[in-house]
């Protein structure tokens, strides 16, 4: 696995996406955190970037918003992303809901040119469903997570064998305006990473709200308790990757013989905290693929 996080010196004559034509097939709150990273690191500009949407409402708001040609026509928008005389680059990105991408390949199939690049966010979905469906070899499976929305996810992303070196170097620059990056060797592990990293937030907001709750239940207002909480959380995460140090030499750092935190550990570990953490990745990793096999079934 090749580890990576965004670089920001990168200049305009060394970024890969600087000629590139990006289309957007579904604009939901991940493509537009795309989007938004895209135009905030100035790795592209609004004219080189188009979308679609079947809501009439959203494309106005993302035109107004950040200034892109919007479509309702799928195919309308990957033909507006390799224009005829076709700028070097062109990236499809598929950020669909699970659910819809059976029928948006088939509507697909046929308008993807051989030099386009297509980037699959949706989760569960095979490369091979997509290459078979729509008739193209060169895919990249990405699973980005919600802080993306800041710049400060997480992405795990792999790729076919027709991906060229120059493609995977646009894939890595568009996925770096996101945060950290990891390109893992297969796409089992794009599913792990479904259950670890991109479900991962989910899991940290439950903890946020009980321990909330907890400190509500104690007689704090919900205000304080959220403000400690939110940067408890952040300054151990931020302590954790500084210190380069094992969870459990922290853990056992700040745990003294009959104190707090050896008392709150006995009542998890008694709770099967950990257990229950593992049960629940676990069980988001067998979604991921049991989504992917699903659609492979129906085809």
């Amino acid at each position: 696995m090749d580890t990576s996080k965004d670089n920001h010196t990168r200049t305009v004559s060394t970024n890969p996406l600087s000629s590139a034509r990006i289309a957007f097939i579904g604009c939901g709150v991940m493509a537009e955190a795309i989007v938004a990273g895209l135009l905030r690191k100035n790795l592209v500009n609004p004219g080189q970037v188009v979308g679609s949407h079947p809501r009439s409402s959203r494309r106005e708001e993302l035109y107004t918003k950040y200034g892109l040609e919007m479509f309702e026509n799928n195919r309308e928008a990957v033909v507006a992303g390799y224009p005829t005389a076709p700028r070097a680059g062109s990236l499809v990105i598929l950020g669909v809901k699970p659910q819809r991408l059976g029928k948006i390949l088939e509507e697909l199939k046929g308008s993807i040119h051989q030099e386009q690049l297509i980037v699959s966010i949706v989760a569960g979905a095979k490369i091979e469903t997509i290459a078979n469906e729509l008739l193209h070899g060169s895919i990249v499976r990405a699973m980005p997570n919600t802080p993306a929305q800041i710049g400060e996810g997480m992405t795990a992303w792999t790729s076919s064998a027709e991906v060229t070196e120059e493609q995977e170097g646009q894939v890595r620059s568009m996925l770096e305006a996101l945060g950290e990056t990891v390109r893992v060797e297969n796409e089992r592990q794009i599913d792990m990473a479904t259950a670890l990293s991109a479900t991962g937030p989910t899991y940290i907001f439950l903890v946020m709200e009980a321990l909330i709750d907890a400190g509500v239940h104690m007689g704090f207002s919900r205000h304080v308790a959220q403000e400690l909480v939110q940067q408890m959380i952040l300054g151990s995460v931020l302590f954790a990757k500084e210190s380069h140090k094992h969870p459990a030499e922290l853990r056992n750092m700040v745990t003294s013989p009959g104190g707090t935190s050896a008392e709150a550990i006995y009542q998890m570990e008694k709770g099967s905290l950990r257990t229950v953490l593992s049960k629940a990745v676990w069980a988001a990793y067998q979604r991921a693929e049991a989504l992917g096999a699903k659609r492979k079934d129906e085809k």
